[in-house]
């Protein structure tokens, strides 16, 4: 996809996300929309995958470890057609394959289940640990929530990944400066995270995680870097690019009336007009 596609993609996700949770009026928004150009980027041409085989062994991995922001990757999944878009609407209502936290037994496309935070650096660890033993070439991508870095099993994988030198590790932190119950550098400030990941012998870098060609460029140094796991922080706005969550400081979790969610939806729709004007 080109530049403008990814910028679509991404506004297409926080809609998708946003019909998803319209159903119930409430859900973990924040987080999910700040990691929507991300979803985009990964799934907009960075991981190898394939919808009609989702457990195909060629295929990269994503870990989101911050798993109550599944709203953003089923929107992603859905819309590259793991399964129907219309099934959207079903998240976290009984029967649902779309739970609240991912789920990797529901969910077609969703690689590990997660939620516990921190564990998701666990377990992609092993994942990426794994294909090295068999001798394979897929990358493991791993999402962590910056307050989830207060965590000390994710410094603990720190730790380690170096020690193996798990180069086709990439990881991202969505650097929002928030977390459920406040402003992270209130709650337990973890400093620069940047230079933190660094001082634990990994490849570091710090972008825009709302610029697609920044990450695009920020994951292809990555990949040039050979013996170091690489950690892309992410500096995001919780809430980015959804009228009723953006700028509102307690939007990890919220509710909503059916009118906030039309006003969020045109609001998108008027993003993407303008986007595929520019591009015609």
């Amino acid at each position: 996809m080109t530049t403008k596609e990814l910028q679509i993609f991404a506004a297409k996700i926080r809609k998708t996300a946003l019909k998803g949770l319209s159903a119930l009026g409430a859900g973990h928004i924040g987080g999910s929309m700040s990691m929507a150009d991300l979803m985009a980027v990964l799934y907009g041409g960075v991981m190898k995958h394939d919808p009609q085989n989702p457990k195909w062994d060629g295929r990269d991995w994503l870990v989101v470890s911050k798993g109550h922001c599944g709203p953003a990757l089923y929107a992603a999944l859905a819309m590259r057609g793991f399964f129907p878009v219309e099934e959207i609407t079903t998240i976290n209502q009984p029967g649902t394959r779309l739970p609240s936290h991912c789920d990797r037994n529901l969910t077609p496309g969703v690689d590990m289940s997660t939620g516990s935070l921190g564990q998701g650096m666990s377990t992609a660890l092993g994942v990426a640990w794994g294909h090295r033993c068999q001798k394979h070439d897929n990358y493991t991508f791993l999402v962590l929530g910056d307050g989830e870095c207060e965590e000390g099993q994710v410094w603990e994988g720190a730790l380690w990944a170096h020690q193996q030198k798990l180069d086709h590790l990439i990881a991202f932190i969505d650097c929002n400066g928030k977390q459920l119950n406040g402003y992270t550098r209130d709650v337990c400030d973890v400093g620069d995270l940047r230079q933190k990941f660094e001082d634990f012998g990994w490849d570091a870098q710090e972008v825009d995680g709302h610029d697609i060609e920044a990450m695009q460029a920020a994951i292809a140094q990555a990949k040039q870097a050979v013996g170091k796991p690489h950690m892309i922080v992410l500096k995001t706005e919780k809430g980015k690019g959804c009228t009723f969550s953006e700028g509102v400081f307690y939007n990890h979790h919220i509710k909503f009336t059916e009118e906030q969610y039309r006003q969020a939806v045109a609001a998108l729709d008027s993003q993407i007009e303008a986007l595929q004007r520019e591009g015609a």
